[in-house]
């Protein structure tokens, strides 16, 4: 299947293929239950305890069992059947939907059954996250792999709009948490669904024997390729110190005040901008200085992070939310079609599963550092040092990275 010399047929070239478009479906399915679930239990906690620190356990409670459990995540990826493997996540996801409502139906006043399930939400996350990852590239031929990359990044940034906000209206009209659950439950069954049709082509990967040698494969090539390592701290450092989804309840509660509805909106707000950028970057890829780019918009998601701390607008507070989701959807681009590109088949698993720590330690390790640090120095003061944190990490990384900086072109840069 060749690409349209239309370049509007040309921007959305991924879609032609059905196994991809099955897997957007489910993908766009399970993230909308899970950004749901995510702002009923943020609400729900905020309710039982009144405490930011609490905001920030549930951060770590989802992070703790990626480090325990992505070597073994990222092996399995890489040995087993990855569609079925997706399958049995999305039933896990699917499965922690219901334990949530059977506590909000039993009418909990402790948080402590709550973190248990972010611990089980955390568990199929870190296996969810390489396998889905690892198929991505067995859906499209590589010649369409950035544009499938970008509409993957935009279908899931178009679910954390949507996700939020019905979990946030749903959550003020039914006047709890149990709704929202159930539809997050009845939401995975139709990602399950969706990944039923996929059928991928998939090439025969060597059954390579559990060992420590192989399973720390993708620390090795990580290591080794300096741009993709460059690009992927960067984005650690600079989401760990920048993040403030975690106290986006306090903000919506104590700051703004507004009720589920407003948090549902400030949950949606990065995603829309993010969503922007990805459909942008799908119809306009990046062709060079693509290092230069990434620094700077990075940059861009430090200040106006700043600018939300200090805001005491919904609008100026939404409208700061939706460009960091816009300025840090260069990073997650570039930094998905390095890793991807770069890394042969048979490793993909683990080198993602990798990449996953990365990633989890930036948001859930993230969301318990703002609820930290709002425990320790207040709300606002929290979300303006990590803004100032993220611009000091770019330039510490602009001179560390030389390489990262002076990378031209993505077709170069993940050449082997």
């Amino acid at each position: 299947m060749s690409s349209s010399s239309d370049p509007r047929l040309a921007g959305r070239i991924a879609f032609q293929y059905p196994d991809f478009t099955a897997y957007a479906i489910a993908r766009f399915c399970i993230v909308i239950a899970l950004e749901m679930q995510s702002v009923a239990i943020g609400w729900q906690v905020y309710e039982i305890t009144k405490r930011p620190l609490d905001l920030g356990l549930v951060g770590l409670a989802q992070f703790l069992p990626g480090i325990a459990f992505f070597l073994a995540a990222g092996h399995a990826a890489d040995r087993f059947d990855r569609r079925r493997l997706l399958m049995l996540c999305y039933a896990g996801f699917a499965a922690c939907s219901g334990l949530l409502l059977f506590f909000a139906l039993r009418g909990i006043h402790s948080a402590k059954p709550i973190y248990f399930v972010a611990v089980l939400l955390g568990t199929v996350r870190c296996f969810n996250f390489p396998v889905s990852r690892a198929l991505l590239p067995q859906l499209v031929p590589e010649v369409h792999f950035s544009n499938a990359v970008a509409w993957n990044s935009s279908v899931f940034q178009g679910a954390t709009i949507l996700g939020p906000t019905f979990g946030g209206l749903l959550y003020a009209f039914f006047r709890g948490p149990a709704a929202v659950y159930a539809t997050a439950i009845f939401v995975a069954l139709g990602a399950i669904v969706s990944t039923i049709k996929i059928r991928a082509r998939e090439k025969p990967r060597p059954r390579t024997p559990i060992n420590l040698a192989n399973v720390l494969t993708g620390f090795r090539y990580i290591w080794q390729q300096k741009i993709v390592l460059g690009s992927i701290s960067l984005d650690l450092f600079a989401v760990l110190l920048g993040g403030a989804v975690a106290l986006l309840p306090v903000y919506a509660r104590e700051i703004l005040h507004t009720g589920p509805w407003g948090l549902g909106l400030l949950r949606s707000a990065p995603g829309a901008g993010a969503a922007a950028m990805a459909i942008l970057l799908a119809y306009r890829p990046l062709k060079n200085r693509v290092g230069l780019t990434m620094l700077w918009c990075v940059g861009g998601f430090g200040v106006f992070t700043i600018v939300f701390g200090l805001s005491r607008s919904l609008v100026v507070s939404l409208i700061s939310l939706f460009l960091v989701g816009a300025t840090d959807m260069v990073s997650v681009v570039i930094r998905a079609i390095l890793v991807q590109l770069g890394t042969p088949d048979e490793m993909r698993g683990r080198v993602n599963a990798v990449d996953m720590i990365f990633i989890g330690a930036s948001n859930q390790l993230g969301e318990f550092e703002s609820g930290l640090t709002a425990h320790w120095f207040g709300t606002v003061p929290a979300v303006v040092l990590g803004g100032v944190g993220t611009l000091i990490v770019i330039a510490l990384w602009a001179w560390l990275f030389p390489e990262l900086r002076r990378a031209n072109e993505l077709s170069v840069a993940v050449e082997t």
